[in-house]
């Protein structure tokens, strides 16, 4: 019997260009593989900015970068834009949806989550996810809408209700507070006080429950501050077009629904023959790969590795380039080494000069030097220089120039 020999320069398929999939892909490239790197989108989408997309602080093309333009730095990095429809992991081939198949040696699952209904009755129908640039443009333009029938008078209130009390509902509720409290009444004066509303709903009796309790209470007080109905220890039984209906019956208008609640593996990942785990994750060993199919391997929010890791940015980078040298290490004969996962911290804002950080060192800060930690942190981790530069001047431009400057909301 021949043995097979490992291939010096493997060909990997890397599906998702998302944190994950692009940190993956310049390990591989730097390391000499062959690389081809799929994606539904023909650029990579910064969503931790998301919500202010969503809010008329940035437009899409600041938080968006060229999948192209990222794999021109390497000449052996070729990018597809299609989804996978199939996996064939005993003939190690992939089926796009462009009915094409592509061969590897190698293979990244990187595509992440998307939105958990959580089977709520009329949720999906009638509330907006922010999981998407597509989906920050598309509540952009609704919340615009909305805005106008209000002034016109063919609508007579705007509320917003953002279900979940996470990073990103946080984030959201007082993103959408400071443009109730700074935006609408400039640019919409037709508009009294008492006609809109921002309410924050959450199952549990506190909100960013990763963060330690003083930081929480401090993210709570901040978005009170600002005006938002917080609803906390409050389950959501229905979202209807015109209202959030509890489980106790309250029944909140809203205009505009923003879902925030969770996330989930995509439905298809169901048909890749794969184990799962909770939420539909792939299941991993401590080296990220799977381990009926050792040549597969998991990345980011996607992957359900035996110690559960949160979903945010930093895991995400630091298991793409864990599995990048895996796969490198492999394909010369070395031995797989598992993940460790270098906690950094986490933060989230609330708006303008307000932010909650928290190290794994027990170090926590709050309010404007969190703010400013924030800001330099996001903007740092955008890819291309204008991006950086644009998303900078906005974010001081909207919170520290002429009150008038942070007055619109446009599509």
């Amino acid at each position: 019997m021949v043995q097979q020999t490992r291939p010096v320069r493997p060909r990997v398929v890397i599906v998702g260009a998302g944190f994950a999939g692009l940190n993956a892909m310049q390990e591989l490239a730097r390391g000499g593989a062959q690389v081809t790197l799929v994606d539904r989108n023909p650029y990579t989408t910064f969503q931790p900015l998301l919500y202010q997309v969503a809010t008329g602080a940035l437009s899409a093309g600041d938080v968006t970068y060229p999948l192209r333009v990222c794999a021109a730095k390497y000449p052996d990095v070729r990018v597809r834009v299609a989804g996978m429809v199939d996996l064939r992991a005993a003939d190690r081939k992939v089926r796009l949806d462009d009915g094409t198949t592509l061969d590897y040696d190698y293979l990244v699952l990187a595509t992440g989550v998307t939105t958990n209904w959580a089977s709520i009755p009329g949720a999906e129908a009638n509330s907006m996810p922010i999981y998407s640039a597509d989906d920050a443009v598309v509540m952009r333009g609704e919340l615009q809408r909305r805005l106008e029938e209000a002034a016109e008078g063919r609508r007579p209130t705007s509320h917003v209700v953002v279900i979940g009390g996470g990073a990103t509902g946080v984030e959201m509720a007082g993103a959408m507070a400071e443009l109730r409290r700074r935006s609408i009444p400039l640019t919409y004066p037709e508009i009294g006080p008492d006609q809109s509303s921002v309410t924050l709903v959450e199952r549990f009796d506190h909100v960013l429950s990763p963060y330690r309790p003083r930081l929480r209470a401090k993210a709570a007080r901040a978005l009170r501050r600002r005006g938002v109905r917080m609803m906390l220890g409050s389950t959501v039984a229905s979202v209807e077009p015109d209202a959030v209906v509890l489980a106790d019956g309250t029944r909140l208008p809203s205009d505009v629904t923003v879902w925030a609640l969770g996330v989930a593996a995509p439905e298809g990942v169901g048909r890749y023959g794969l184990r799962q785990g909770r939420g539909g994750g792939i299941v991993v060993t401590q080296a990220l790969n799977v381990e009926e199919h050792p040549e597969i391997f998991v990345a980011g929010d996607l992957a359900a590795p035996p110690k559960p890791l949160p979903q945010l940015a930093q895991p995400g980078i630091q298991m793409g380039r864990h599995v990048g040298r895996q796969i490198l290490a492999a394909a010369r004969g070395r031995p797989l080494k598992p993940f460790v996962y270098h906690d950094r911290g986490t933060m989230a804002t609330v708006g303008r000069c307000e932010a909650v950080l928290q190290l794994d060192n027990g170090l926590t800060l709050s309010g404007l030097p969190a703010w400013l930690c924030w800001i330099g942190v996001h903007v740092a981790q955008l890819l291309g220089g204008r991006n950086r530069i644009t998303v900078l001047v906005n974010f001081l431009w909207r919170y520290f120039g002429p009150r008038r400057s942070a007055a619109s909301v446009t599509k």
